[in-house]
Order: structure tokens, then sequence, then C-alpha cells
């Protein structure tokens, strides 16, 4: 672990599932986690699990269903690029040109570091995270159940502004 970071809970697990109220519109859940911010407590995140729903097949449409994680709330899905997002899933069909329905894909980042090879993959460091949902082009609505492996921790003083400040500036 590194230094100035002291693990003060065992890992526990996040969970729930969003759902698009209007087709084709983001929604986005803020998830809160009453850490106490007066002793500098944070959370590291270990792992997280996306699981969107599989998009409409519509003939001659691309479809797609997809949803991010983030720490700081957001007006658009994230990407793996943003430095406030945790982790992304996509679903779709590429079917645009085509009579048929199309032929559907899931992307995922193989070349993502393991448990084994990372202390924690990510840092929330605020009272709170975020989860976003959209489809694009589906008829039915989408939806987006979720996981999240953490831990609690406590961290000097330095750290905490640090982290708290870059959290806040990445929005």
């Amino acid at each position: 672990m590194a230094k100035g970071i002291t693990v003060t809970s065992a890992i526990i697990t996040i969970s729930g599932s969003l759902d698009e109220v209007v087709a084709g519109t983001m929604i986005e859940e803020k998830v809160p986690l009453s850490l106490d911010i007066l002793n500098r407590e944070i959370l590291l995140v270990y792992a997280i699990d996306l699981n969107v729903s599989s998009p409409d097949g519509i003939a001659a449409t691309d479809t797609l269903t997809t949803a991010s994680m983030s720490t700081t709330s957001r007006t658009t899905i994230g990407s793996i690029s943003n430095t406030n997002v945790l982790g992304t899933a996509q679903k779709s069909i590429r079917a645009a040109g085509f009579l048929d329905a199309g032929v559907g894909f899931q992307e995922v980042s193989p070349e993502t570091p393991t448990s084994n090879a990372l202390d924690y993959c990510g840092i929330v460091s605020t009272n709170d995270f975020f989860v976003q949902l959209q489809g694009v082009n589906n008829t039915n609505l989408q939806g987006v159940s979720w996981r999240m492996w953490c831990a609690r921790a406590r961290v000097s003083a330095d750290i905490y502004a640090a982290l708290v400040q870059g959290e806040t500036l990445s929005a």
C-alpha cells in the first residue's frame, strides 16, 4: 500500500442498478458514501463491474447501450480517457446498411491491470460517486447493473488535500 494511506475496513461491495426513464436520454445516479471527511477518509476502489442491457436489434439501424462510473457528476457518458471516470461498459449492434438486425459487439479493456498487479485502481475522495447510462437509437428502455469492490481508508492531510482538489477539478 502507498505511503500515507491506511486501510480502515475490509473489502466491501456497493451494488446498484439504473434504468433509463426516457429512451435515448442520458440518466445519472448519485451514490452517497458517507465518508468521514473530518478524519480524511477516502474510498479505495479495487474493481468495478458494469453490466449494460443488450441494445435493440433494429434492421438498418446502429444501436448502443453505454454506461460509465465516475468520481464526479457528468453531463455525458465518460470514457477511460477522462480522469474522473473509474470504468465504462458498452454493447452495440452494427446494422446500418443491412436489411437484418446486424451484428452485436461488446467492448471491454482486457489490457486493464488485474487486482494482483495493483493495490487499487481508483480513489473516491469526496462523499459520493456517480453512474451514468444512455442508450442510442433504441426503442426500449436500457439499463445497467453495477458493482464496486472497495475499502475505506484514511490518508495524511497533504494527500487528502491533493486528492480532493484533483477530484474536484476533474469535473
